[in-house]
């Protein structure tokens, strides 16, 4: 969803110091937006790159068949992880 499909009717507040609202305000004027429009650009751009780690997995058909080959492949004993993973680490 980018920020123009909709009108903007909901208000989001931010607090920040001053360093930081400085901060984007100067990035907003070198983009040519306004701070709303640069922290709702960058929000949305943040907000889909995290949804799509999470709910999209694509490949090429090539790369699927090669996906579910790895996938369907019988599990493989591995002594040494298994041993690994059974001792306590460095923080418990």
């Amino acid at each position: 969803m980018t920020a123009g499909i909709h009108s903007k009717s909901e208000r989001i507040d931010v607090r920040a110091s001053t360093p930081v609202k400085q901060l984007l305000q100067e990035a907003a004027r070198v983009s040519h937006k306004n701070v709303s429009e640069f922290l709702l650009d960058a929000g949305i751009n943040a907000a889909n790159q995290t949804l799509a780690d999470r709910t999209r997995f694509e490949l090429s058909p090539d790369k699927w068949r090669e996906f579910q080959a790895a996938l369907d492949r019988p599990v493989l004993s591995k002594p040494k992880l298994k041993k690994l993973l059974s001792k306590p680490g460095l923080l418990g």
